[in-house]
């Protein structure tokens, strides 16, 4: 490290070593961090919320900690996160007007646990309204803009994190995945990003767009890092019914960088006509890399693959309808002024929410309504069934399955936002991992001709993040892609 102004550049790994040998103070890398968001944020717009003093502070007790020999991994790392967790004391808008003024009185269960760890807070990240957009364009505070080529969309709905990560904001971030808002994120803008099984990690004060969907995940710069972030997240949460009481691994002991003999699934329905060749040619390059390294290429197939979109856009609005029914402007957030309880009602979310939004909520609606539920809810229910079952099967000839993340790389602003189903066709390869409820890690393996990075996901059975986080780890060590700096 050359100098203190790069202190940014470092992954978490090395700068937990660095602060654990106070060779650095948490006090200098945040304000590091925290210059370099006053610096690029006008252009790159990857924060809703700016948390300078609380991070300072955090930052010093995380310090005081260290030097007392009592510190965590991450005691002292500086993170963004999604403005979709409950932080206390804390501005949470979920990128939309209807929340605009809403501070928590109490943290998300995965805050506390990061706040237990001494973790530095820097802010909270920019995101698709309520997490429904795939771009981070639907944001009421404006979108966030593509480290790499600020023409372009850094992914969603987590854009803001990976857009944070990925120009040197912070070390970390906080995202979630519903159909693939970590996953595509980390793709578009050159970084890792690990969506964990269904239940992994507690969902508690996450605000939820579709319950059954949802998961809590990290951005990182490495693999390493991601595996890091995730030990301090994961474990059963009380709070959270749905959470699983599994013991938690040592993610990071997994890392051995050894895939000789690992049976690699590569379904036929992820390269499909009318895909970037380029993503193509990158993603099948990594599957030579990992043949190289002694692992073993097995077809598979997927065979429902091509009802995963209809079926997601059938599940996740109406769960969002039933979730987003709450916004009423009587118990929190923004109220419309009226005159009696139904034109407040109606005013409120008319007002507060965003297009995209109240188009996701009347679908759910409609589909949950009186003569509509058998043919569409229920019908996609015994859809995303057969989704899981084909990855049951695959999992009996394979150990993780590689495919793309997205089918092209970081597309323009602006390019899709008038045709809602081009826009959806952006998560074809990632949806059908949150229906089935597995893990998928995002990782660089390429870059386009226009420097654009291509983004490799690796899929694996329930639970078996500790396998996916291996096999990423090994193509990171393999030096088969170099990342590169974004050009802001």
């Amino acid at each position: 490290m050359s100098s203190s102004t790069e202190l940014n550049r470092l992954t978490i790994a090395d700068a937990a070593a660095l602060l654990h040998k106070r060779e650095i103070s948490s006090a200098e890398l945040t304000r590091v961090c925290l210059d370099r968001i006053a610096a690029v944020e006008p252009q790159l717009n990857a924060f809703i919320t700016v948390t300078q003093k609380a991070a300072l502070e955090q930052a010093d007790a995380a310090d005081r900690r260290i030097k007392g020999g009592d510190a965590p991994p991450l005691c002292g790392i500086p993170l963004g996160i999604k403005d979709i967790y409950a932080t206390k004391g804390a501005t949470t808008t979920c990128a939309s007007k209807i929340l605009s003024n809403f501070v928590p009185p109490f943290d998300a269960t995965v805050i506390a646990k990061l706040r237990g760890e001494g973790a530095v807070f820097v802010g909270k990240t920019n995101m698709d309204e309520f997490a429904m957009g795939s771009s981070t364009e639907n944001s009421a505070f404006g979108p966030t803009k593509n480290p790499h080529d600020l023409t372009r969309v850094a992914g969603g709905s987590s854009g803001g994190s990976a857009a944070a990560v990925a120009a040197g904001e912070c070390l970390g971030a906080l995202g979630t995945d519903t159909g693939g808002s970590i996953r595509e994120p980390a793709s578009f803008c050159g970084v890792t990003g690990i969506k964990p099984t269904y239940s992994r990690v507690s969902r508690y004060g996450v605000v939820a767009y579709a319950s059954s969907l949802d998961q809590v995940g990290p951005f990182a710069k490495t693999v390493r890092d991601a595996a890091i972030l995730l030990r301090a997240l994961a474990g059963h949460d009380p709070h959270d019914s749905t959470c699983s009481a599994r013991p938690v691994p040592d993610y990071e002991r997994a890392l051995t960088g050894d895939v000789s003999g690992l049976r690699i699934g590569v379904p036929k329905e992820y390269f499909v006509a009318g895909m970037d060749p380029t993503v193509e040619r990158a993603v099948r390059e990594a599957l030579k890399c990992y043949e190289a390294m002694g692992a073993k290429l097995v077809d598979i197939t997927l065979p429902h693959t091509s009802y995963a979109i209809a079926c997601y856009y059938l599940v996740a609005t109406a769960e969002a309808s039933a979730n987003l029914a709450r916004y009423d402007g009587i118990r929190y957030g923004v109220r419309a002024a009226a005159e009696d309880m139904i034109s407040l009602y109606e005013m409120t979310r008319a007002q507060g929410f965003g297009a995209e939004v109240k188009r996701r909520i009347m679908l759910g609606t409609f589909a949950l309504s009186a003569g509509y539920y058998d043919a569409y809810y229920l019908k996609a229910m015994k859809v995303r069934t057969l989704i899981r079952r084909d990855f049951d099967c695959a999992f009996e000839d394979c150990d993780v399955i590689v495919t793309p993340v997205a089918p092209t790389t970081a597309f323009k602003l602006g390019e899709k936002m008038n045709d809602p189903l081009t826009m959806y066709l952006s998560d074809i390869f990632t949806i059908s991992v949150n229906l089935a409820g597995l893990p998928g890690l995002a990782i660089p393996c390429g870059y386009d001709a226009n420097g654009l990075p291509i983004g490799m996901q690796i899929i694996g059975a329930p639970f078996a993040e500790e396998t996916i986080l291996r096999t990423g780890d090994a193509f990171e060590r393999s030096g088969a892609v170099i990342p590169r700096r974004p050009a802001l």
